[in-house]
């Protein structure tokens, strides 16, 4: 029994040895910094609610570029941009089903146990999660980011679907377009 004890805390001391740690820059601070932005973006949700209203409708004026340019050939490109602005700003998981803009910007794949419609009952009193006690609750930062937008107090309360991960790393914003430009078109038919 000895022998097993001892290999595992060989194992356990070479996997120390091999992790990476940048000097100076302790495994907390490196989080902090990405809860400070994150952070950022909910006490900033109304101006970022107001944003994306006016950058969903340009991408919706560019309807016809994408649809030219095929919407499977703009995937790539966008998804990468995507990928950079949202993870800055969010620390988006690039699922494929955005819900910030009823989530009140604060991403609910960020929770460590995905949960997407509400808050576990594991919330710490100081409002951190039970899972990762020194990150704040993805699902009160939710709440407090809903309240300060104008859509948001009301969209919070709405379901969300599961996650259809077939849709994981691929552009939400293409597919947000494409469903507002085939909703516009069809009001348009039946208006004839």
């Amino acid at each position: 029994m000895a022998a097993i004890e001892t290999l595992a805390m060989k194992v356990r001391e070479a996997r120390d040895k091999l992790a990476f740690k940048p000097a100076g820059v302790s495994p907390n601070r490196r989080a902090r910094r990405r809860y400070t932005i994150r952070l950022w973006a909910v006490r900033h949700s109304r101006f970022l609610e107001w944003f994306y209203e006016r950058f969903a409708n340009m991408f919706l004026f560019l309807h016809p570029f994408w649809k030219a340019v095929g919407y499977h050939r703009a995937e790539r490109p966008v998804t990468f941009v995507e990928r950079q602005v949202k993870g800055f700003l969010f620390d988006c998981r690039m699922c494929g089903q955005c819900a910030l803009s009823s989530t009140g910007m604060s991403c609910p794949m960020n929770c460590p146990k995905q949960l997407r419609n509400g808050p576990c009952g594991g919330v710490r009193a100081n409002g951190n999660c039970e899972v990762e006690p020194d990150m704040p609750c993805v699902w009160v930062q939710a709440w407090n980011g809903a309240s300060q937008m104008q859509k948001g107090r009301t969209a919070i309360m709405n379901v969300q679907k599961p996650v259809d991960q077939s849709l994981r790393e691929t552009s939400s914003w293409l597919r947000v377009t494409a469903q507002a430009a085939a909703t516009r078109e069809g009001a348009a038919e039946k208006a004839k």
